[in-house]
């Protein structure tokens, strides 16, 4: 697929299958990813692969994370959801942008350079045929997820990515009118 159709028709796939991206779509996947746009080269980024077995553990964190946040047991219904969350895909990249203090470079700026990462990786996987989305939500906030990920005090979790194989063609991205989104500023 070429560039230009990729980023016109790219759309989240939100159920997914085995197998998971396979060696040559995960090389092309992931070195989209380091093409993003990144001021000062700080490569601000990394990832963190979940998949297999590490899948059932992470969901097992989430349910602690949610529990501890809600200051209870969750209900058996919620509890089941939290344990599966990471069991909607074979693959789980976990988005993280490594903070540091620059002087031209602000952490927000940072922030965006590692969310550029996670589209350009979109962006690829929809090219390379595999279904592919990115949650956030409060348990990528929550300070018991990062510590059992193993992130250091300067690393924040920008979302979790989830891929693999489409259960079902992606629906046509819709054809959106230009002129709501771009128009010309003129100086009074």
């Amino acid at each position: 697929m070429d560039a230009l159709t990729a980023l016109h028709n790219r759309v989240s796939i939100g159920v997914l299958t085995d197998p998971s991206p396979d060696e040559t779509q995960r090389q092309n996947i992931f070195r989209a990813a380091l093409r993003a746009a990144d001021h000062g080269l700080l490569r601000p980024w990394r990832f963190l692969l979940v998949e297999g077995e590490a899948r059932h553990r992470l969901g097992e964190v989430f349910l602690r994370a949610a529990e501890q946040a809600a200051g209870e047991p969750l209900g058996a219904g919620q509890r089941e959801k939290t344990l599966n969350m990471p069991l909607r895909a074979p693959l789980l990249v976990v988005a993280i942008t490594c903070l540091r203090d620059h002087p031209k470079v602000p952490h927000l700026e940072q922030h965006q350079s590692t969310a550029g990462a996670v589209q350009a990786m979109l962006t690829a996987a929809f090219a390379e045929g595999v279904g592919a989305y990115w949650r956030t939500g409060p348990l990528a906030t929550n300070p018991l997820v990062a510590e059992q990920l193993g992130l250091a005090d300067n690393e924040r979790i920008d979302g979790f990515i989830y891929m693999g194989t489409p259960q079902k063609p992606p629906r046509s991205a819709p054809d959106l009118p230009l002129e709501e989104f771009f128009t010309h500023w003129e100086a009074h």
